[in-house]
């Protein structure tokens, strides 16, 4: 697992020169603007709701002792919380969105390293690839979620809530690189395939997934640049398992 996770980590050093090469970079600007704007409104939305969280959380303590404190512990879960969900809708709903442009950086990079294998392809359109991703990104969205809220019970526990953005981050970053690996599955394996391609490849998804939550810390740039470099990155490398290990199963 670790040792995928950082070959996923790894893929990423010729992304940019392969933008670059290919000409790519006219497919992210849709896909860019999707993703700003989409930060701007989810960031504004953040910054009116974490001080009601909090306030609420600290309700659920009934007691005159202690209430000082936990009103101030609630007001910081409660500004975890925003962000990390924030975070969450913004990945799915950037990478649904995206989908069928991503989809054709996924094909260019396919044809560049393997030819012209088109013929082989499941059939698609935009319509189908952006139903795709909607439907892809609505099912890790629900299952990220249901993950993500017991995690967050833990941060109310000193020592065990360090422990807790750790993996916190680690699910962020799979279901990342499991949106990011399905612009290539989504012309070569249907629905259910694809999700147990992904799960088969953990570490890729993780490995890949952990450089595009890193992208989002750096400020404003990093919205910019992450879906072009997680999404050829992820590309190359699902499209070199694919190929190079004999998973291809061509459906028409």
């Amino acid at each position: 697992m670790i040792k995928n996770i950082v070959l996923g980590i790894k893929e990423y050093a010729g992304a940019l020169s392969l933008i670059s090469k290919l000409k790519l970079w006219k497919f992210f600007i849709i896909p860019i603007l999707i993703s700003v704007i989409t930060a701007v409104l989810i960031g504004l939305e953040a910054y009116v709701l974490s001080d009601n969280i909090g306030s609420f959380i600290a309700r659920l303590w009934l007691w005159d002792f202690g209430k000082e404190t936990f009103t101030a512990i609630s007001n910081f879960v409660g500004g975890i919380i925003i962000v990390i969900i924030g975070l969450i809708l913004y990945k799915h709903i950037i990478m649904a969105l995206s989908a069928p442009f991503m989809s054709a950086v996924s094909e260019k990079i396919e044809k560049h390293f393997y030819g012209d294998v088109k013929h082989l392809h499941r059939k698609s359109s935009f319509q189908a690839q952006l139903i795709r991703g909607v439907r892809i990104n609505i099912r890790n969205l629900l299952k990220e979620l249901l993950i993500t809220l017991p995690i967050l019970l833990l941060k109310f526990i000193p020592i065990v809530n360090i422990f807790s953005t750790i993996l916190l981050f680690l699910v962020q970053a799979y279901y990342a690189g499991f949106g990011n690996m399905d612009y290539t599955l989504e012309r070569h394996l249907n629905y259910k395939k694809s999700v147990q391609f992904v799960g088969n490849h953990k570490g890729f998804a993780i490995g890949n997934g952990i450089v595009f939550m890193l992208c989002l810390l750096i400020p404003i740039i990093g919205i910019i640049i992450v879906l072009p470099l997680s999404v050829t990155a992820s590309s190359t490398k699902t499209l070199s398992l694919l190929h190079t290990k004999q998973e291809l199963f061509y459906e028409k």
